[in-house]
């Protein structure tokens, strides 16, 4: 009778602890410290070392960014909103410093998007330029930087096909580009229902 009595208030308790209500926790300030540590920015350095550039991002991708829609064959992942890779690291903070003056400062790169998100670039071939795309809501932009101006310049709409490939391609003139860029046709994505879908 004692056994049974002491096993009747254990699993009492046992359920009131599992019926706790838990609300979403953070761990102490000390370990978000040591997680969210800003990376190292990556450097890119022009062929005849005149310039570096130095590309930094946010060390996770954020909620919205992992649950965006992804369509994925033979292990190529793509965004079929965006026209680009799904799962594609991004950059958000380009600096240029002049290697032709030690004394140099590294500056922030003019005429950026608000809240940009980079990625493919490409010299060209004078070593003078920088090609890259910008990934907005709805699809992806080219843009150009010059390094000598430290400017950024915005050449394309949100068009541009990013899935496969070089996105970018220079002319040898370094003053041209080849860009693929989605059909005006194109068809709405396919969405194929595994044989557990319910059928219509």
């Amino acid at each position: 009778m004692k056994q049974f009595i002491f096993l009747f208030f254990l699993l009492a308790i046992v359920q009131m602890n599992a019926q706790e209500s838990l609300t979403y926790q953070q761990p102490p300030k000390e370990i978000l410290d040591l997680v969210d540590v800003p990376r190292a920015p990556n450097v890119l350095i022009d062929a005849d070392k005149n310039y570096m550039l130095l590309l930094s991002g946010d060390t996770y991708s954020s909620i919205e960014e992992l649950s965006q829609e992804e369509r994925c064959l033979v292990g190529l992942c793509i965004n079929p909103k965006t026209n680009i890779g799904s799962r594609v690291n991004y950059y958000n903070s380009l600096k240029v410093k002049s290697l032709k003056d030690n004394k140099a400062d590294i500056i922030d790169i003019k005429g950026l998007p608000i809240n940009p998100k980079l990625t493919n670039f490409n010299w060209s071939p004078n070593q003078k330029k920088m090609a890259l795309t910008n990934t907005t809501e709805n699809g992806v932009e080219v843009w150009v930087l010059d390094l000598e101006t430290a400017t950024a310049t915005k050449l394309t709409s949100d068009n541009v096909n990013a899935n496969i490939g070089d996105v970018i391609n220079w002319f040898k003139d370094g003053e041209s580009l080849l860009v693929k860029i989605v059909s005006v046709n194109k068809k709405t994505a396919y969405r194929f229902k595994n044989r557990y879908s319910n059928r219509a």
